[in-house]
């Protein structure tokens, strides 16, 4: 073995010592300046040399004369006397060593500071923020929602943390979002799954959390173990964390629910767009209810106490609000009961759910109201017929889509699903739906093809519905293969000179005004629907159990309804009377669709108006639709 000897200590601790980065070399070069100083201190005052006609100095003095040296080498222009001048020299040529050695050291460390802020790995420090967890096209739109939200807020922060670097992150953000308003955008480059990293955004102080579903193979697996890392942290705050997360798979959302617990809403992504799709198909401009009801841009959905309302039923408290919609109630368990049965009564500690365009509106109504009852109709039945259902496009949420078909339509109903996709026809016969309602055919064709569409009778379905190779292809791709097949679909309706019922998704928002020109009846921009919920879910914390009954066909959804079911139009009626009309046949009017949007539609809602002030007094046309939320 070999001996270590006392100057491998030496070198092995000064080693050390300059591993420590900057602040050691800083020390170093203090320690050596010193030394020099204090030497030529001690040499002045022993030798007793001094400038020429000048006399001896002291240690002190001589300290000082070398430091003043050591820190300006142009101190030493005015030195007479060759002795002083010698040590002048040598102490102001030790200095420019020192001085140079130090400017590098500190010019180094500034960079490896700045280097470090931009990989954006400092703690934050705020409280009361907004985190978002992972980077996905959908982020956008999420910001630019709770940039609204927060319109009315001081000092709103939003944390956002990504596998991506914090730089990248802010320059998309700058990019795809003009106006953040008043609310500031934080970005942190970290492992949202690692417990570590989590804590850097500090989820102790904040508001709300937002998991998004990532851009990988594992996405439904990392939002979960970033939801554990979250509520199993040994060092979490005592009170509950409102966390609203995303997940694909409806399979994995039971393991995030157990996970997540009371804490957790989750939005199941594919089965929110595909039921949505399958509603609009049916009744065409329900998507933008859907999407009034989601965005902060409008009437919201809310869930507050109403003291006025204890002991009243809740068909008497539907009628006491003229610019907010009772929609239903929250029970002391927290339950959600939409459409609840007139008579119930409310109890006190029950939270009311209703439709308002901001919180600070939702106020009983004070004075009287007028009921046209003469032009109230009794309840009409109808009878549903089997259908025929064209689906063009194929992805991940295809399957979803027949199974919820399925559930809707009447025995003898038929799905046709066409799309230039390999092994369609293996996944079509594994598909999972109510075979005794629908049978299910496919044929593998290229969507954007005329000749193709054409061989398939277009114009003989009830509902065609155009779905985006997602799967396939980057949004972009497949929204442009999208448009090109609804451009087809409408030289075939022109050809034949009739309507066809045509409800598309699209993947990217921005492509939602350019489809326009295809005259197809309902588009569902899936990311953008997504975001919304999610951005809803993380300021209401009942917003996912809300959703889950108005999509679920055992609970109340909305439907799109004749208005001359309810009310004769004959002369102008408000929407109490309409209220009215729908609560006799145990129902919740939430608005109208005009058939003619002229002059109607300042919003470009495609003429869908929800929560509309119950005392204004409204003309309806035969052709116009009331909105309404029923069992069936």
């Amino acid at each position: 073995m070999k001996t270590i000897t006392w100057r491998d200590r030496l070198r092995y601790q000064f080693d050390k010592s300059m591993a420590a980065g900057p602040i050691a070399l800083i020390g170093w070069l203090a320690v050596i300046s010193l030394v020099v100083i204090v030497i030529a201190g001690l040499f002045l005052a022993i030798t007793g040399i001094a400038q020429e006609g000048g006399t001896p100095v002291s240690f002190i003095e001589g300290a000082w004369e070398s430091l003043m040296r050591t820190m300006d080498a142009g101190t030493m222009g005015g030195d007479a006397g060759w002795s002083f001048r010698g040590v002048s020299l040598v102490v102001t040529v030790a200095g420019i060593f020192v001085f140079s050695a130090l400017i590098g050291v500190l010019s180094s460390g500034l960079d490896e500071k700045l280097d470090e802020l931009r990989k954006g790995r400092s703690h934050v420090l705020e409280k009361d923020h907004t985190i978002i967890f992972n980077w996905s096209p959908s982020i956008f739109d999420v910001i630019s929602e709770l940039v609204i939200a927060n319109e009315s807020r001081r000092n709103p922060r939003i944390v956002i943390m990504a596998s991506k670097d914090k730089v990248e992150m802010e320059d998309e953000i700058a990019d795809k979002i003009a106006d953040l308003k008043n609310t500031r955008i934080i970005c942190r480059s970290g492992d949202p799954t690692d417990l570590y990293d989590v804590n850097i955004v500090n989820p102790q102080a904040s508001r709300s959390i937002v998991v998004l579903s990532p851009e990988s193979d594992y996405a439904d697996s990392e939002v979960i173990k970033t939801v554990l890392a979250l509520v199993n942290d040994p060092e979490r705050r005592k009170e509950p964390y409102q966390i609203a997360a995303e997940i694909r798979d409806a399979k994995n959302a039971e393991v995030a629910r157990i996970v997540g617990g009371s804490e957790l809403q989750l939005v199941l992504a594919d089965e929110l767009i595909s039921r949505i799709v399958v509603s609009s198909s049916r009744q065409a401009g329900l998507s933008a209810v859907y999407t009034e009801l989601l965005d902060f841009d409008g009437s919201e959905i809310y869930a507050v106490e109403q003291p006025a309302l204890v002991g009243k039923s809740f068909g008497h408290a539907v009628m006491a609000y003229d610019t907010s919609t009772l929609i239903g109630l929250c029970d002391l368990d927290g339950v959600v009961h939409l459409n609840p049965p007139n008579n119930r009564v409310i109890a006190a500690g029950e939270r009311a759910i209703l439709i308002a365009e901001d919180d600070a509106a939702i106020k009983p109504r004070t004075g009287d109201f007028e009921v046209d009852r003469e032009i109230v109709r009794p309840p009409v039945q109808h009878t549903e017929g089997p259908e025929r259902t064209l689906l063009l496009g194929w992805n991940r949420r295809g399957p979803i889509i027949a199974q919820e078909l399925s559930r809707y339509v009447a025995p003898g109903s038929e799905l046709l699903i066409a799309a230039n996709r390999a092994g369609l026809e293996t996944e079509v016969a594994g598909l999972s739906y109510l075979k005794e309602n629908l049978a299910v055919r496919c044929t593998v064709i290229d969507t954007t093809n005329r000749a193709a569409l054409d061989a398939l009778d277009v114009p003989s379905y009830d509902h065609v519905l155009v779905l985006g190779y997602s799967d396939d292809m980057a949004p972009q791709p497949a929204d442009t293969t999208t448009l090109v097949t609804l451009l087809q679909l409408r030289k075939i309706a022109d050809a034949a000179n009739q309507h066809i019922g045509i409800v598309s998704e699209m993947i990217d928002v921005r492509n939602r005004n350019l489809a326009a020109v295809t005259r197809a009846d309902d588009f569902v921009v899936s990311n953008k629907l997504v975001s919304l919920m999610l951005a809803q879910a993380s300021e209401n914390e009942l917003m996912a159990q809300i959703f889950d009954e108005l999509l679920d066909e055992d609970g109340s959804e909305i439907y799109m309804r004749p208005v001359t079911d309810y009310i004769a139009i004959d002369r102008p009626v408000n929407f109490y009377t309409v209220t009215l009309a729908a609560l006799i046949r145990g129902e919740v009017a939430l608005g109208y669709s005009r058939a003619t949007t002229a002059g109607h539609d300042p919003r470009n809602m495609g003429g869908v108006v929800v929560n509309p002030v119950k005392s204004e007094k409204l003309s309806f046309d035969a052709a116009d639709r009331l909105i309404i939320l029923a069992r069936q």
